[in-house]
């Protein structure tokens, strides 16, 4: 087997699971090893960022506290899963009493720091098993709200029933349940009728990769491992190289410069002198000339 370290922005299709296109792409490079950041449904599309090989053991370390997302719901309809894959359990024609001034005051009311439960289908755990596998028993539970954060919710277009938005949010939000509470607010419900990610931390879809893209191109995809973090940089001394491979705390000495912007708590990225990147580390403790940091994750 092949060895790739690295990341690839791939660009999820619809109609097949964020797993099937890591076993895809583990396919296509030749690798035992990769995972995804962040789950996107069957249904929807745009940006799955794989990490291969020892780069899964970067995902931690991404910063994905803001994802960026195209909505379309279909008002009036609701569905068990909250999108258009599920059973129908309610339809009404109540959208038709909406106007866009009407729809654009509902939004804003969802700006900010608010509570959301997550949808039966997902992949919550509750007492040991997934909340979908319950659902999938025909079982509902009771689920804990979650505070989430919508940064930004724009209207787009309006084609009642339907309409579309634009949504800024923090990881962990579920535009599926963004789509109930929005049709519950409306009084009309409202199920997710299709959606694609535009953004994941610093992936965007206009430099993600179709699947084709990989299998023809492969190994000129990948991105280094540290592509997606942004934590200041610390350069090794020659002699202090082999002390930060095998895990060991490192001081002021064991660097050729110090940048005095870091303070206590703050993570950051060793390199060698060549610029290669050999860990995460977790900066200790600092001032009265004291530096130490421990490594959170080595990579070589």
């Amino acid at each position: 087997m092949s060895k790739h370290n690295g990341i690839i922005n791939v660009l999820k299709p619809p109609g097949i699971t964020s797993f099937q296109v890591v076993s895809r792409v583990k396919k296509f490079l030749n690798v035992k090893k990769a995972g995804h950041t962040g789950t996107l449904d069957p249904a929807a599309a745009g940006v799955l960022p794989v990490c291969l090989g020892k780069a899964t053991k970067i995902i931690p370390f991404i910063p994905e506290d803001e994802k960026v997302y195209t909505a379309e719901i279909t008002l009036g309809t609701s569905t068990d899963t909250l999108d258009a894959e599920g059973k129908v359990i309610d339809i009404n024609d109540r959208w038709k009493l909406l106007d866009e001034t009407q729809l654009s005051e509902v939004l804003g009311c969802f700006l900010g720091k608010i509570k959301q439960v997550p949808p039966m289908y997902s992949a919550v755990h509750h007492q040991g098993k997934r909340l979908y596998e319950l659902a999938r028993q025909g079982k509902k539970v009771d689920r804990e709200a979650r505070d989430v954060v919508i940064k930004d919710i724009n209207l787009i277009e309006v084609r009642l029933p339907v309409i579309r938005m634009r949504v800024r949010c923090s990881r962990g939000t579920y535009i599926r349940s963004l789509a109930r509470d929005i049709g519950e607010s409306l009084n009309t419900g409202a199920h997710l009728s299709f959606l694609i990610r535009e953004s994941s931390g610093p992936f965007v879809i206009k430099e993600a990769n179709t699947l084709q893209d990989i299998k023809n191109k492969a190994t000129s995809l990948i991105l280094p491992l540290d592509y997606p973090l942004h934590y200041p940089a610390l350069i090794l001394c020659d002699s202090s190289v082999k002390k930060a491979c095998n895990g060991a705390w490192l001081s002021e000495k064991d660097f050729s410069g110090f940048d005095e912007d870091i303070s206590a708590d703050q993570r950051v990225l060793i390199y060698d002198q060549e610029g290669n990147f050999i860990s995460v580390n977790k900066v200790i403790s600092i001032g009265d000339k004291v530096f130490n940091c421990k490594p959170l994750r080595v990579f070589v």
